[in-house]
Order: structure tokens, then C-alpha cells, then sequence
């Protein structure tokens, strides 16, 4: 499409945000190029490393981070308003070559956060990478928020998942959006995947127990299934929620040109150490 200016809009999703680069590169094997990027959370780090024409350099940190890598950038720190801080970003972002100012980056960029103080959508468009990828990704009650000038700001996707408005002030005329979150029928928590992962263990580790001890287990497995459901349980279905109620009320006013829906609900969204299957399932 000679002449036509193409805006991709990356959405929130966790590590299921992973799936952008696998939809990215299809994108690229079908020659279509995007001029213009727009991401929220997961979105934007992904958004940012392909402005800055780092993306395959994000991929293969992605397709490394093991579930020890990952459990060692934590920095937890239970008084910022989150359980993690997030301080590691910037190393991320300088250890694939992604450039320190977005006004450096090869492609026009912008990031969704949302203003904590008012509730207000805030574009990130100048100043640091670094600063407007933190801000977008801090998902409330586990990433802390991030300040930027005299504001203190949290996850894009309480305010805008799929960066579509975005994409369009920026100069695109036509508007691909990558919803990493798309359900069909299925259910924000679905409570008997839990108890088939327990139960499958049980059957696992039954066979290597004499009979009684193996028949407790299996009682004991049935009882944990009455539970409710825990932390990370609550944090993800609630912030899917929350999100993709916003992105339908959004999606009716602010339509894309095309829509790619990636389903891969099968990754939780703190499971960053998951990339490789996220970034098959969005290509």
C-alpha cells in the first residue's frame, strides 16, 4: 500500500504480551512494515524494542528467561505501592541495544500509562524509553508505580488496552491492533485447570507411593480444589477483567483497521518465562 502510513497497536496482556513478536515478524514475512507504533503495557516493551529495530534482539532475551532468571531480577519491595519495583527494565533495555531517548528510536513511539492521581489516559511520547515502557507496565498490586515529571503513573490498560487512538494521533492511517487477550467463551478464571495441574501431580508422584500414602494424597488434592482461588490467581483474572471490559467499551468507538485476536489463556499473566509459546501462538 504505497503512500499509506501503517500503525501498529500493541495491547496489554502480561506475558501473553510476548505474542507481539511472534505477530510482528508475520507481519514482516508478509512485507507489511509498520511506520508507526503504539503499545500499552507488555506492549510497550515490545513496542519500543521494534521502534528501535531491536525486536529480534528482544526475542532472544525473551526465548532465555527461565523461570530462575526471572525469579532473580525480582526486586521486591513490599513499601512502593507494589510488590516489585521494577528497576531492571533499564538494564533489560540497554542490554538489547534499545536506545536511551524515544526521540532516538527509528519509528514515531508511544506509551499508555494512566495517571493515578486523576484516572486520567497519559501519552508517552517524549523524554526517556526507559521511563515510558516502567510507567505502562506497572500493573496495580504487583509492579509499584513509576513518577514521571510530577506524576505518578500506573498500567495503561486501566485506561487504554489497545493503544488504537494512539496509533492514529501519531499519523497512521491504517490501524492494526494485537489484542493479546482475545477469550471467546471461555472464563477469566477457569478454577478446574488448577485442580487437573494438582491432580495430574498427585497421579504423578502416586506412582512412586505405596497405596495408602498415594490415596491421601488424592483426598488431600480434592480438598485443595474447595480453595479459593490464590494471589496470582486474583491479580490476573481481576486485571483481565478490568481490561478487557475497557477495550470492548473502546473498541465500539475506536475501531482498528484489522484486528488480530491472539488466545493463548493457557499463560498466566506474570508467566514471562513462557515467551517461546506466546510468540508462537501470535505468529
Amino acid at each position: 500500500m504505497e503512500g499509506v502510513r501503517i500503525g501498529v497497536a500493541l495491547g496489554t496482556g502480561g506475558a501473553r504480551g510476548w505474542c507481539h513478536i511472534g505477530a510482528l515478524n508475520a507481519l514482516a514475512e508478509l512485507g507489511i512494515v509498520p511506520e508507526v507504533v503504539a503499545g500499552c503495557s507488555m506492549g510497550a516493551l515490545v513496542g519500543a524494542a521494534y521502534a528501535a529495530g531491536r525486536l529480534a534482539a528482544l526475542e532472544e532475551w525473551a526465548r532465555n528467561l527461565t523461570l530462575a532468571r526471572m525469579a532473580g531480577m525480582l526486586d521486591v519491595g513490599l513499601t512502593s505501592g507494589g510488590l516489585v519495583q521494577g528497576r531492571e527494565l533499564e538494564r533489560v533495555l540497554g542490554d538489547i541495544g534499545v536506545p536511551d531517548s524515544i526521540d532516538d528510536l527509528e519509528r514515531p513511539f508511544a506509551a499508555v500509562a494512566t495517571d493515578i492521581a486523576t484516572g486520567r489516559e497519559v501519552w508517552l511520547r517524549k523524554g526517556r524509553v526507559h521511563d515510558a515502557v516502567r510507567a505502562s507496565i506497572a500493573i496495580p498490586g504487583v509492579i509499584s508505580p513509576h513518577k514521571v515529571g510530577s506524576r505518578w503513573l500506573l498500567d495503561g490498560g486501566m485506561a487504554n488496552p489497545v493503544p488504537i487512538s494512539v496509533c492514529r494521533a501519531l499519523g497512521a492511517d491504517v490501524v492494526i491492533a494485537v489484542n493479546p487477550n482475545a477469550r471467546g467463551f471461555s472464563r477469566f478464571w477457569p478454577p478446574e485447570r488448577r485442580v487437573a495441574r494438582r491432580e495430574d501431580l498427585a497421579v504423578r508422584l502416586g506412582q512412586f507411593l505405596p497405596v495408602d500414602m498415594a490415596a491421601a494424597l488424592g483426598a488431600l488434592i480434592a480438598r485443595e480444589g474447595d480453595r479459593p482461588p490464590g494471589y496470582a490467581d486474583v491479580i490476573a483474572a481481576s486485571t483481565t477483567i478490568m481490561t478487557e471490559t475497557i477495550r470492548r467499551a473502546r473498541l465500539a468507538a475506536e475501531p482498528p483497521d484489522v484486528e488480530i485476536d491472539v488466545k493463548i489463556l493457557r499463560i498466566m499473566v506474570l508467566e514471562l518465562h513462557r515467551a517461546a509459546e506466546a510468540i508462537e501462538a501470535g505468529h
